[in-house]
């Protein structure tokens, strides 16, 4: 029972419960006097003597459009009165009531939805594009309106006056309240965030990224509280990107492409502790930026995965050392490498044998001689010997791979044997290859990385299964982009799917030549495929030719290529960024080349040099490749550009007859004076068009 008393009119009221029900007496023996009495109720009362409840919340009604909130804006700018817009922001950032009744479809409603915010966006956008118009002191008031409800915090996220250092302070305590909501309200702010606007989201995305940036490197620190002071700023700012990123990873197509979460700032700390403290700590509550990998570059990545490969090189060694000298035998230095000796003639061959040979140093620097050639190895031997094996390998003679002509990739064989030791040789290459820093020109679908990742590190029991992804008929889509087109006809079919496709679970392919069935399931020939089974029939054919019928030659494959690469910076990866690492990129960009470019002997403006740009610059793609692969040993552009190739031109004092020479473990071509542009590109095609094999000079 609730009772109001007013001691001035000396009236008192007693509140009916809901839906007219009588309240229950206070004790049995107890009743109203007069209780045949018309009972007095707070609708009854005189308005001046009414009492609000605490919990009633008068709704304000606001009817302003974006229309005449804009017209509004044009009248200011015309008349430099910004009083009524002044009015207007003080009035609707005031409280959160207000919020709602400014920006919300419906004010009264409870947002329960992950479909749909309801929240007027194209006039909150309006509203916020306005604000660089206006006046400081109302962006303050906005800035500084507080509230720990998700719905207000979600309004002032999207605030654009979020940039200047002058607003930072706040704009971190913002960051701080969305970093600490509950895990549903991050669940509703995802689902919201991924129906912006792509511009509205990039905006989110890159003011989030120069807080940061300039929170590690201001450019005026006065600016700024202290680093000790304001040590969370950093964190709340990259757990709310990763509510972002996490947005764009569930939007049905990605709002951003994945690199536009890199902040480069981070390639220039030191990102090798953040790793250490990592992977020490896990992710504990000590931050590290390596807890949210996703900001940081594959650069970064690239050289975190450098190190520790060098770091695994030297204990190997070391240990190599320790052994010979605890059993006082005489040190030879070839011991602190991996020494491949191998004949070109039976370049596969050779190399299984020296590579099961030397299955326990896989983890050294690795060293590549040819048998019959005087080359000595700084690079660009390993770097011959790693082109030629793989070209033998993925050639379709040889069995072990398919070559899709539709999507210009290759894929495992699916025919049986009893010795899959040659998958696993391949993936020892592409384990050394990422070990070594070397890029490779193999033509794998991206799902193959997905699998490779699956999981990142190999499990210590052995009897789990590896390689085992969740794929999607997208990921067949970059496979055998035919068949994936007619499963998707078949989900899409409107008519009756027994009677018009006569499939059941079960599925034929060929294996040296001869056709070979299958069942998808346990009496899969007898199931027919039906409307209503037709999702779990492509699922479970796609999960067949992705993971089943290649099990056994996959899982050997993932062995060798952990068996080298073997680092918990590989958690760190998306599949795109280990396919980035073992194959570099292909897209070559001779222009920058040039930019980056040294010269020994001779200038950027001599005659000769320019000679040779107007020819590179001028040739098609396949020569530029040859020339890349002529002088750098191959035509991969590595993580970071055409820049970290360190490409140099040297003088050599040698006649014109001469053909260009090149040195691949320096990255370095060496041209005589030509005489003019024409000698220059026949003697440069000549010897681009014939590089294989080393010599010394």
């Amino acid at each position: 029972m609730i009772v109001f008393v007013c001691f001035k009119k000396k009236y008192m009221c007693v509140v009916t419960p809901p839906a007219g029900r009588e309240l229950p007496p206070i004790c049995p023996n107890v009743r109203l006097k007069h209780q045949h009495q018309h009972r007095i109720t707070v609708d009854n009362l005189p308005p001046d003597v009414r009492a609000r409840f605490a919990t009633d919340k008068v709704m304000p009604l606001r009817t302003k459009t974006v229309k005449e909130f804009q017209e509004d804006i044009e009248r200011a700018t015309v008349s430099g009165d910004w009083k009524h817009v002044h009015d207007f922001y003080l009035t609707t950032f005031g409280s959160f009531l207000e919020l709602n009744a400014a920006f919300k479809k419906d004010a009264s409603p409870l947002f329960n939805t992950i479909e749909d915010s309801g929240i007027n966006t194209k006039f909150i956008n309006a509203v916020y594009d306005a604000l660089s118009l206006t006046v400081c002191r109302m962006i303050e008031s906005c800035l500084k309106s507080q509230t720990s409800s998700v719905v207000k915090l979600y309004f002032l996220f999207e605030n654009p006056q979020c940039t200047s250092p002058a607003t930072y302070v706040i704009y971190a305590h913002l960051l701080r309240q969305i970093a600490a909501l509950a895990e549903a309200d991050h669940y509703f702010l995802m689902h919201w965030f991924k129906k912006l606007s792509q511009k509205r989201f990039k905006q989110l995305v890159e003011r989030l990224h120069l807080f940061i940036s300039t929170r590690l490197f201001p450019v005026k620190p006065e600016e700024l509280p202290p680093m000790a002071k304001c040590s969370w700023w950093i964190p709340s700012a990259t757990k709310v990107l990763s509510l972002l990123n996490a947005a764009n990873i569930i939007s049905s197509t990605p709002i951003l492409p994945f690199v536009d979460f890199y902040n480069p700032t981070l390639d220039h700390t030191d990102f090798m502790e953040d790793y250490r403290i990592w992977q020490t700590q896990g992710n504990s509550t000590r931050f590290t930026f390596c807890q949210f990998a996703f900001i940081l570059s594959t650069v970064v990545k690239k050289a975190v995965i450098q190190k520790d490969s060098e770091q695994q090189m030297i204990s190997m060694a070391r240990q190599s050392l320790v052994d010979k000298v605890s059993r006082r035998q005489r040190v030879d230095m070839s011991l602190l490498f991996l020494n491949i000796k191998v004949r070109r003639l039976q370049l596969v061959s050779d190399s299984m044998d020296e590579l099961t040979r030397n299955r326990a140093d896989l983890k050294k620097k690795l060293k590549v001689s040819f048998v019959g050639e005087a080359g000595l190895d700084m690079g660009g031997l390993t770097k011959e010997w790693f082109l030629l094996l793989i070209r033998q390998i993925f050639h379709t003679d040889y069995g072990m791979f398919t070559f899709f002509n539709d999507s210009h990739c290759h894929w495992f064989s699916s025919w049986k044997c009893d010795n899959f030791s040659e998958f696993r040789l391949v993936g020892v290459l592409m384990g050394l290859a990422v070990y070594n820093s070397i890029t490779l020109d193999i033509s794998f679908p991206p799902c193959v990385y997905k699998k490779l990742l699956t999981p990142p590190v190999v499990p210590c029991d052995l009897d789990l299964p590896v390689g085992m992804a969740t794929l999607t008929l997208d990921d067949l889509q970059q496979v055998m982009p035919d068949l994936s087109h007619g499963l998707a006809e078949l989900l899409s079919y409107e008519g009756n799917v027994e009677e018009d496709f006569c499939t059941t679970f079960q599925v034929s392919q060929e294996e040296l030549g001869v056709i070979k069935s299958y069942n998808l399931k346990p009496g899969g020939d007898k199931i027919p495929v039906t409307n209503q089974n037709r999702k779990e029939y492509v699922q479970l054919y796609v999960d067949f030719l992705l993971n089943k019928s290649i099990y056994r030659q996959f899982t050997t494959f993932y062995y060798g290529f952990h068996s080298v690469c073997a680092s918990d910076a590989l958690m760190l990866l998306r599949p795109e960024e280990v396919e980035i690492l073992v194959c570099g990129s292909p897209n070559l960009d001779m222009s920058s080349l040039q930019k980056a470019a040294q010269y020994e002997g001779y200038s950027k403006t001599d005659p000769t040099i320019r000679a040779f740009w107007d020819v590179v610059l001028g040739f098609p793609l396949k020569f530029q490749k040859r020339l890349l692969h002529f002088s750098t040993g191959s035509d991969r552009v590595p993580v970071g550009g055409m820049a970290d190739l360190n490409f140099k031109i040297s003088k050599i004092d040698a006649s014109t007859e001469w053909l260009p020479i090149s040195h691949t473990c320096f990255n370095q071509i060496c041209l005589p004076p030509y005489k003019n542009k024409k000698e220059l590109k026949q003697k440069l095609t000549i010897a681009i068009s014939n590089a294989e094999g080393f010599g010394l000079e």
